[in-house]
């Protein structure tokens, strides 16, 4: 897992560079600087906008006396996905529009939700109960 953390940590932001630079190249710097401020300002009206709705979600379920288990991997997936949309580039846009956007999320999080089964399986991750 160290090494997967370790290789995105160094092929993403070269992969960053060389996309803003191209961009720069085709449409100009000024306009890649407006769509990553542009970006940043639509990524956290949506963050807060799919935060207070899951927020709502989760409240009523605990109304109704449910766990709010897809409201808690919804608002794990909003906030990475707002914290990458800060981080200039096209790419980590792109992945934190998927993960702020409900249709796109979907597929996500059930992905992450599958990862954690396993690794509560294998034992790699051990959930204490009282």
């Amino acid at each position: 897992m160290f090494r997967w953390i370790l290789l995105l940590v160094l092929i993403v932001p070269a992969l960053e560079i060389g996309v803003l630079v191209w961009a720069g190249g085709k449409i100009g710097p000024w306009w890649v600087v407006l769509l990553i401020i542009s970006t940043g300002v639509l990524g956290a009206w949506l963050a807060k906008y799919q935060g207070l709705e899951t927020i709502r979600r989760a409240q009523d379920s605990v109304a109704y006396g449910q766990l709010p288990h897809e409201e808690i991997f919804d608002g794990i997936c909003i906030l990475i996905g707002a914290a990458v949309l800060l981080t200039p580039g096209f790419i980590t846009d792109a992945l934190g529009f998927a993960l702020l956007l409900p249709t796109t999320r979907r597929p996500i999080k059930s992905w992450l939700q599958a990862i954690l089964r396993q690794m509560m399986d294998r034992g790699t991750i051990t959930i204490y109960k009282r």
